[in-house]
């Protein structure tokens, strides 16, 4: 069986398990290139997303994935050989602090070069995952990647309570209901600070939370 048909069972799978209700809280994207961003609190995060996605942009769609988690045995082949993904290292893709310059503009390269044209991120720009009670401040690699693609569509998404169906450190998952809500397009306006522009987004992928 191919690999990316696969990638749809698999999907299938996990909205099956996570019961994952979406709503589109703004205007849908248009198919275009696109960054979807959002909070980080499960391993089942970049599929549950994926698989929200509307089809005809999920094709075209690579997740954003740690390379010192996902680089290896079967997980290597579920992110890369099925899910098509990019795997970074974690400390420079989060942009954190005392990361090597060097090695984070190389980590942007790559993820621009990965990118090409054609295909639309997926990325958690929290840099970890957090614990779903807050986001947390944003990573500055999202900055980075704008700056070098500054027409690029963005699309914030806040997920709830996958945290829950597969808490950190477990394996199996347990049934519950999850929400993705998508927020409207926005994009990067070259004339805001960095930090500006991290706050920005971060708000909006928090406004997206329903109490």
């Amino acid at each position: 069986m191919n690999a990316r048909p696969l990638a749809g069972v698999i999907a299938g799978i996990a909205r099956l398990i996570s019961g994952v209700q979406v709503s589109w809280l703004g205007a849908r994207p248009e198919p275009r290139q696109s960054v979807f961003f959002a909070n980080h609190t499960s391993h089942l995060d970049f599929v549950v997303l994926w698989s929200s996605l509307p089809r005809e942009i999920r094709v075209q769609t690579r997740p954003i994935a740690a390379q010192d988690y996902w680089n290896s045995g079967l997980r290597r082949v579920f992110a890369v050989d099925v899910f098509n993904a990019l795997l970074v290292p974690r400390r420079e893709h989060a942009g954190e602090a005392g990361a090597d310059p060097a090695r984070a503009r190389d980590t942007i390269d790559r993820i621009v070069e990965g990118m090409g044209e054609q295909y639309s991120l997926i990325i958690f720009p929290e840099g970890t995952r957090g614990t779903g009670e807050e986001v947390a401040p944003f990573k500055s690699g999202l900055y980075h990647l704008c700056v070098r693609k500054p027409g690029i569509q963005l699309v914030p998404a806040y997920m709830e309570n996958l945290n829950r169906i597969l808490p950190k450190g477990e394996f199996l998952p347990v049934p519950l209901i999850s929400r993705v809500n998508f927020g409207a397009p926005m994009f990067f306006e070259p004339s805001e600070s960095k930090q500006d522009f991290l706050a920005r987004t971060r708000d909006a992928v928090c406004r997206l939370k329903q109490s």
